[in-house]
């Protein structure tokens, strides 16, 4: 198996273009950028995803997304992008997408090769690939986020009032007061 060269410091700085073959480049080096740490079992661990993490076991040839904080819907959907994606560049195999023995995870076995390529490092790109992907959707919810938040904690003169310029009301809304709100208030209404 081929080593896996992982460059850090200033060489992450330096630009990464299409990395298409050429005669500077005859043994098709390409060179990535993630926060990547390996385990003492020797497996991949990626971290550069907002939502996942993915751990590429070496030995069993497989892409495990573990979640990283919480389990909900965007996560999942998370998960279900990359799979698709892995899937439709032939990295994975589609019929082995499922569940993880841990909560909230998702795992998927690596295709075998034809040829003398090293599946690890074809995975280890193709997630690469995916991480890139995604980082605009990212950057444009962080983006949102903030501008919500700047629009909520420093309000327009349109979007606010100054303290006593609404007047009072008895009723105001949906809740009426002396209506008692409770769970059981409307269930003669159901029975059959």
């Amino acid at each position: 198996m081929a080593d896996i060269t992982l460059k850090m410091g200033a060489a992450l700085e330096k630009d990464r273009a299409e990395n298409k073959v050429d005669a500077s480049n005859p043994k098709n080096e390409v060179e990535i950028t993630l926060d990547v740490r390996r385990t003492l079992s020797g497996n991949i661990a990626i971290y550069s995803h907002e939502d996942i993490d993915i751990v590429i076991d070496v030995q069993k040839k497989r892409i495990i997304a573990f979640v990283k904080d919480e389990m909900n819907d965007m996560v999942y959907d998370a998960q279900s992008r990359m799979y698709d994606y892995l899937s439709k560049k032939g990295i994975v195999k589609r019929e082995s997408v499922q569940g993880g023995n841990v909560y909230g995870s998702m795992q998927a076995d690596i295709e075998k090769p034809n040829g003398d390529a090293d599946p690890i490092q074809v995975a280890l790109l193709g997630v690469t690939k995916f991480v890139e992907e995604e980082a605009p959707r990212f950057m444009y919810q962080k983006a949102y986020d903030e501008n919500e938040e700047e629009r909520l904690t420093n309000p327009d003169s349109e979007e606010s009032t100054e303290l006593g310029e609404v007047p009072h009301k008895r009723e105001k809304g949906s809740m009426r007061p002396g209506i008692y709100r409770n769970a059981y208030m409307h269930n003669r209404f159901y029975r059959a």
